[in-house]
């Protein structure tokens, strides 16, 4: 039986891990290592909304907390300076799986030459607006949001939450990892120091230190449909740019650059394939695109998950589990779901986990992985904006048959949401849906022989609907507006109030 649980790595998904368990399994103890050598990674991060359900739902952190010690900023979406069309916005809100019920057609069929404020969150996005105004001038602050948040703000909030929480965090070295029958027995640190526990919980980042090198874990590569396995990054502190409510992805000629929004600093970084360009040439275009960057370094990684991240009695999670390349930032997402199916299953058996129980974990969560990878595929292989070597490449070579069902459908049929009964079922384990294909092939405008030709009716009724959404986007709050408003001492947060217990 599971009473004694070892994190190894006291980054974000460490302590996500560790406060989850100790929240829905109060009699656990859980203990943390952390290499005090290796800090804090220093970098911009976006999320997506169900980290939100995460920290106040499952975890019951107060917003009030959240936003006094995270110090996040919001992200309705991703602009897409991308494809044909030359820009699109992805929000977190249905703008194309959706279907106003006075035109004939879902929304995808009218985007055809203009794909912008089809929705409220887009049309904020338009506008540099991240929630609409209230009445009493306040923001409406909606659902439909996820956060950018500067890594060393969020685990020193994390770290706090779980010291209250009763969680030890060790500081030690970790040298060795002795084996046994199922697993690990024990951990060896620089000290002399011997750790063990019922279950460890492998949160070493890229270093993989329990499930890849100390197990020897089969490893899954996803270089058949995305290419990219290096980033240059950097960013430059806020001068007079506005905080912008998303994050931005363009296209490069070798990959692409994210660009994350926070309050007082910007966070740039160049993703690229590095077969194809030397890391000298991808930091000198990075640069030109970006003449305020500052000091920059080279991160390494590959795109890949384990084939099974329970083996015996260590789990893995955040990139010691696996990793995708950044676009569409899904390593907290990936994170936020995998704790939580692991604490259902704990719940389930018992705590007491045969191996038939730890094979119905990795089922439910392997198929996650592969649908990000066919997911992010997508974006790279019908992109025909630019014709480097790159991209031809992405466009001959990008491995996008495990949905080739859906893109033939779409081809036939375009963008309607009866497409999604043909998405495999391992790509509904993820918050991008239906909704998420249908914005990267309308947005990269891929054919499809199912025309419709709207009559002037409808255009018109179509304009309406986009002009109220600018209307209400025009009256909305800036960024810095809304952060003025959440960080006054007299806000205060219903959902906080609703999880309060009376004095």
């Amino acid at each position: 039986m599971i009473q004694n649980v070892l994190i190894v790595g006291a980054g974000s998904a460490g302590l996500l891990a560790a406060l989850t368990l100790k929240k829905r399994i109060p009699s656990l103890t859980v203990r943390i290592l952390r290499d005090p050598k290796l800090g804090t990674i220093g970098v911009g991060e976006g999320t997506t909304p169900n980290l939100s359900s995460l920290l106040f739902e499952t975890l019951g952190i107060p917003r009030k907390t959240f936003y006094q010690l995270a110090r996040p900023t919001w992200k309705l979406g991703i602009r897409f300076l991308w494809g044909p069309r030359g820009r699109f916005d992805y929000t977190f809100a249905p703008q194309l799986d959706s279907w106003w019920g006075d035109l004939p057609r879902p929304n995808g069929y009218y985007c055809t030459d203009e794909f912008r404020s089809t929705d409220l969150p887009s049309a904020l996005m338009e506008q540099g607006h991240v929630f609409p105004r209230q009445p009493n001038g306040c923001p409406e602050v909606q659902a439909w949001h996820s956060f950018h948040i500067e890594n060393e703000h969020f685990v020193s909030m994390l770290e706090s939450l779980a010291r209250d929480a009763g969680i030890a965090i060790l500081d030690g070295n970790m040298v060795d990892a002795e084996r046994s029958d199922d697993g690990i027995r024990s951990i060896l640190l620089s000290d002399g120091q011997r750790l063990e526990a019922d279950l460890f919980i492998d949160c070493s980042g890229f270093r993989s230190e329990l499930l890849g090198k100390a197990l020897e874990t089969p490893f899954l590569s996803f270089d058949r449909t995305l290419f990219c396995d290096r980033a240059v990054v950097g960013g430059w502190d806020r001068e007079s740019e506005p905080i912008l409510p998303y994050t931005t992805a363009e296209q490069m000629s070798t990959g692409w650059c994210w660009r994350i929004e926070h309050e007082h600093r910007i966070h740039r970084g160049y993703v690229y394939c590095s077969d194809m360009i030397s890391d000298e040439a991808a930091e000198s275009e990075f640069r030109r695109s970006n003449p305020k960057v500052g000091p920059t370094r080279i991160v390494r990684f590959r795109s890949g998950c384990y084939r099974k991240t329970w083996v015996g009695n260590v789990v893995a999670f955040g990139n010691a589990a696996g990793f995708v390349e950044p676009l569409e930032a899904t390593a907290l997402m990936v994170i936020s779901l995998h704790i939580q199916s692991l604490v259902d299953v704990l719940h389930a058996c018992g705590q007491n986990p045969t191996p038939s129980v730890r094979e119905i974990y990795n089922e439910l969560t392997h198929p996650t992985w592969l649908g990000i990878r066919d997911f992010l595929g997508l974006h790279y292989q019908p992109n025909t904006a630019l014709d480097t070597p790159f991209w031809r490449r992405c466009r001959e070579e990008t491995d996008l048959s495990n949905i080739h069902e859906l893109l033939d459908f779409y081809a036939e049929n375009g963008p309607t949401g009866l497409s999604r009964y043909r998405l495999p079922a391992s790509h509904t384990q993820n918050d991008f849906g239906i909704e998420g294909y249908l914005v990267m092939l309308v947005g990269m405008q891929v054919a499809y022989q199912n025309r419709h030709q709207p009559t002037s009716q409808e255009w018109t009724t179509w304009q309406q609907h986009r002009a109220a959404h600018i209307s209400q986007a025009r009256q909305g709050l800036t960024v810095k507006e809304a952060l003025a408003y959440v960080r006054h001492p007299a806000w205060e947060w219903n959902a906080d109030r609703k999880h309060s217990t009376p004095s």
